[in-house]
């Protein structure tokens, strides 16, 4: 809600922790993916400390209450515990590797203050099921997709770009985004990239396959979604939970 001429701006909502810095001796930084306001940081007095700290880590989910003098203000943020997820991503290395590449990918794609109410919905749904390590790789790899789609970055995977055929589609346009089938690649194969069946969803994908998807899906987010929001080289965050999906397969 706003207020008047020489009042505060003050709202409240639910959120996501992203990430945490320390502030000065005891405040600390936090940048949270909200429901009604997007990716929006602020200020925690005493936020190092053992009673605060705890509450704060990434994966976090927490209800904010955000003041500050003028909207334009980073602001303060006061913050009380909804969910914890700590236990959850402790519990195995794929859960905290998972967890790690899920803040981070929002940290590195969301513009400040810019509302994405579906993928929030999203992303709070796929961090519900940290600890699931047999159906939690699926359901990143869904929801890399959905990041792909509310970023204006989504795949078209419901026919071939060349022929207009809906089977046999193996490929995918690096260029496009768009599937491709095994006639309609001719001598281009080479160059496409390939798509799995679980990019399409259809049936059950082992660790490797969707490895495999996740490769695809990286090179969009790499080569297309980084470059249009002016930026560098995924999270490394990211490539760890790749990796580690591989070796846990």
């Amino acid at each position: 809600m706003r207020k008047g001429w020489g009042r505060r701006v003050e709202w409240r909502d639910e959120g996501i922790v992203l990430s945490v810095r320390r502030h000065g001796e005891t405040a600390a930084i936090v940048d949270a993916f909200t429901r009604e306001h997007g990716r929006h940081a602020g200020i925690v007095r005493g936020g190092t400390s053992r009673k605060i700290a705890p509450v704060l880590q990434p994966g976090a989910q927490v209800d904010l209450l955000w003041r500050a003098r003028l909207e334009s203000h980073l602001g303060s943020y006061q913050v009380e515990p909804v969910r914890s997820r700590a236990a959850a991503a402790m519990g195995s290395r794929l859960s905290l590797a998972g967890l790690n590449a899920v803040t981070g990918m929002l940290a590195f794609c969301l513009p400040e203050r810019e509302v994405h109410s579906l993928l929030y919905q999203r992303s709070e749904q796929l961090l519900d099921l940290l600890g699931q390590d047999e159906i939690w790789p699926l359901a990143y790899l869904r929801w890399e997709m959905a990041l792909l789609e509310d970023m204006g970055y989504g795949l078209d995977l419901t026919r071939c770009a060349a022929t207009g055929a809906g089977d046999e589609l193996i490929y995918v346009s690096p260029k496009t985004g768009r599937a491709v089938s095994r006639d309609g690649a001719g001598a281009w194969a080479d160059r496409l990239l390939p798509l799995p069946p679980c990019l399409r969803g259809q049936g059950d994908a082992g660790d490797a396959e969707i490895a495999e998807a996740l490769g695809t899906t990286g090179y969009f987010l790499q080569h297309h979604l980084a470059p249009g929001l002016g930026q560098g080289l995924l999270p490394s965050a990211r490539a760890r939970f790749v990796e580690r999906l591989i070796r846990s397969g």
